[in-house]
């Protein structure tokens, strides 16, 4: 992750509190009343707060393929995008 992409962001934050600032500012932006520059600065900043939470899932992902690789069983992971797909799709491939 580019320290660039997620510049002014506090050193101390999480996941979760990102994630929930994140959710905030999609509510400020659905705000037909907002203006053009306040809606930048919150567009601006919901990129990096989405870049840190992006971030921070492939960091994990790969603390995770590290475990399950040391692990005696061998356990296989799978990507959970093609799932997740058909539960919203009624279980039909999108259409490309």
């Amino acid at each position: 992750m580019s320290k660039g992409k997620t510049e002014g962001l506090p050193k101390s934050l999480t996941f979760e509190k990102a994630l929930g600032r994140l959710q905030e500012v999609v509510t400020e932006l659905e705000d037909p009343e907002k203006g053009l520059e306040a809606s930048l600065v919150l567009f601006e900043e919901g990129i990096a707060l989405s870049r840190f939470c992006r971030g921070r899932i492939d960091e994990i992902e790969k603390r995770v393929e590290v475990v399950l690789k040391e692990t005696p069983d061998a356990l296989v992971t799978e990507p959970l995008d093609d799932e997740l797909d058909e539960d919203v799709l009624g279980g039909d491939e999108p259409k490309r």
